[in-house]
């Protein structure tokens, strides 16, 4: 038989078995893991927070620069991608505001459009727009008409109303200006006016003009 072992002398510590040193080990082991772990993560962080600042000096020196609104109104002109749209009006007779006499005009007139699809659109809104021309000869002298700056204005003004009629905001400052009341009160309202106002209607045509 083999002789028992040999109690450890007193004041001597326990020697460690070698299941101690594995479990001690593993403790180690996986303690050096969760710091590798830890410190990769704050070094990543770290490098996203950098290449965001850059791109946001790039941008202009703002990270949180926000990109411009793009505006929703068709910008208005002469420029068109195909042939004119034109849609002709029916002739329009009416009595003008001469005092000595009484005269009046035939008129006939086709507006230009800038979209083909607003021309179909316009056939809905034909009686309101034929009443706001209607509306802006009958306060016309021959006296307004006869010159070529009278008919420039009243095309002008067709132009406007004719839009105004379809729903659209049309800021005109010239109209402000002969009314000295309407520029009071829109100054009271304080609002805010368009920088620019979109009109489908290109130009104004006269097809026909006659006064008599």
């Amino acid at each position: 038989m083999s002789a028992p072992a040999a109690a450890p002398a007193e004041g001597e510590a326990p020697k460690k078995g070698p299941k101690k040193l594995v479990i001690i080990g593993a403790v180690v082991a996986l303690l050096l893991v969760l710091g590798g772990g830890g410190a990769f993560y704050m070094m990543k962080k770290k490098a996203a927070d950098a290449a965001a600042a850059e791109g946001g000096d790039a941008e202009g020196g703002d990270a949180h620069h926000e990109a411009p609104a793009k505006s929703a109104k068709k910008p208005s002109g002469d420029k068109h991608a195909g042939p004119p749209t034109f849609v002709p009006l029916d002739p329009f007779i009416v009595n003008l505001t001469d005092r000595d006499s009484e005269r009046y005009a035939q008129v006939g007139i086709t507006l230009q459009v800038d979209d083909p699809h607003m021309g179909d659109e316009m056939k809905a809104y034909m009686p309101a727009i034929r009443n706001a021309v209607l509306l802006v000869l009958s306060h016309k002298s021959s006296a307004d008409l006869l010159s070529a700056e009278g008919k420039e204005k009243l095309a002008h003004e067709i132009r406007r109303d004719a839009a105004r009629a379809m729903g659209y905001e049309i800021y005109d400052p010239d109209e402000e200006a002969e009314d000295p009341e309407a520029e009071t009160s829109s100054k009271k309202k304080k609002k805010k006016r368009p920088a620019e106002s979109y009109n489908p209607i290109v130009q104004v045509h006269y097809s026909n003009f006659i006064i008599q």
